[in-house]
């Protein structure tokens, strides 16, 4: 466990701004309403609404180009909406832009680290960008590197250093400031399962003291470690909720978890079947979704007995987050 303390000032600023504009506050770090992006005749993110509690881990889930690295730009003032309203930490994404990039954090997919400079350097650099004192920069250096378990690697350069710790030395380059909020953009990808676990203990220490985390991922057991998550798809925001009320309310089919001989064939077997929404592998077994649980379970048992395909199982089950994010982000389901 490590401690990160938040701008107060930038909380008492936030309050006051939300009450001069109406808003409801409970403690919202971030507020997206309406917020809308056109690029020429395409419309990247559509009236997008939504609001962030100050503490909590909030994941957008999305395909590629569902908008959802264009809504993190947006909020995080490094682009103006073309319509809507976007308020971080108090300040407004349209007229503001400045100030909320001094109060929050940013990881984007590409770490924005220097590879030819040290571990120590990329902290003194980041530091003077952020505008810390020295002797804030040094005991906030000292934080990081601790933190990040890099006390012993300051001299290495940073090309050298294994994809898990360039993520741990750019989480800590941006949060060198101390911000409330901190906004990453896919910062896993890429990085093996148990750096990726390593990096999300971080996360969870940093919300656990208040910190605000705002994330997008395509891996669906980060997308299980969020407070609440956001299903974005062509622009817009399809479902929102906890990840156990998503996989229990924003499933509008069934789901059948079937285990059989020949896996594979069976799949693309039952993919061509009507009845079935999706027939998709899911570890050692098949999830088929359908909306008549019944017949669906008759036409499968017909169609693999006729290729000679034994089966095991097959039962109704809850469906698992990836059924939801196939199923409300799939162009066939528009």
């Amino acid at each position: 466990m490590f401690f990160c303390p938040c701008f107060h000032g930038a909380k008492i600023f936030r309050d006051h701004v939300y009450v001069s504009l109406g808003l409801r506050m409970n403690q919202i770090a971030v507020l997206a309403k309406d917020l809308t992006r056109v690029f020429g005749s395409f419309v990247a993110v559509d009236n997008v609404s939504f609001e962030v509690q100050e503490g909590e881990i909030f994941g957008f889930l999305g395909p590629n180009g569902a908008g959802k690295t264009t809504t993190i730009k947006i909020l995080c003032g490094l682009l103006t909406p073309s319509s809507g309203k976007g308020i971080v930490v108090g300040y407004d994404v349209s007229t503001q832009s400045e100030e909320i990039k001094k109060h929050i954090g940013y990881m984007s997919q590409k770490f924005s680290l220097y590879e030819d400079l040290t571990v120590l350097e990329n902290l003194e650099f980041f530091g003077g960008v952020y505008g810390l004192n020295p002797e804030k920069k040094s005991r906030r250096s000292s934080w990081v590197l601790e933190m990040a378990g890099l006390t012993d690697k300051t001299d290495t350069l940073t090309r050298s250093l294994a994809l898990g710790w360039k993520q741990r030395l750019a989480l800590g380059c941006a949060i060198l400031h101390e911000p409330p909020v901190l906004f990453l953009d896919e910062p896993t990808s890429g990085v093996d399962p148990l750096s990726r676990r390593n990096f999300w203990d971080l996360i969870n220490d940093l919300a656990s003291q208040g910190v605000t985390i705002f994330v997008t991922t395509h891996y669906m057991e980060e997308a299980e470690y969020c407070n609440r998550l956001a299903l974005m798809s062509t622009g817009k925001i399809v479902a929102i909720g906890t990840p156990s009320d998503l996989k229990k309310n924003w499933m509008p089919e069934f789901v059948i978890d079937l285990e059989c001989d020949q896996i594979m064939q069976s799949a693309e077997l039952l993919k061509e079947e009507p009845i079935f929404s999706e027939a998709a592998v899911f570890g050692n077994s098949l999830h088929l979704v359908t909306k008549d649980p019944g017949e669906a379970e008759k036409k499968a048992r017909e169609i693999l007995a006729s290729n000679n395909i034994g089966i095991s199982r097959l039962e109704i089950v809850t469906p698992s987050l990836e059924d939801v994010f196939v199923t409300l982000t799939s162009p066939t389901k528009k």
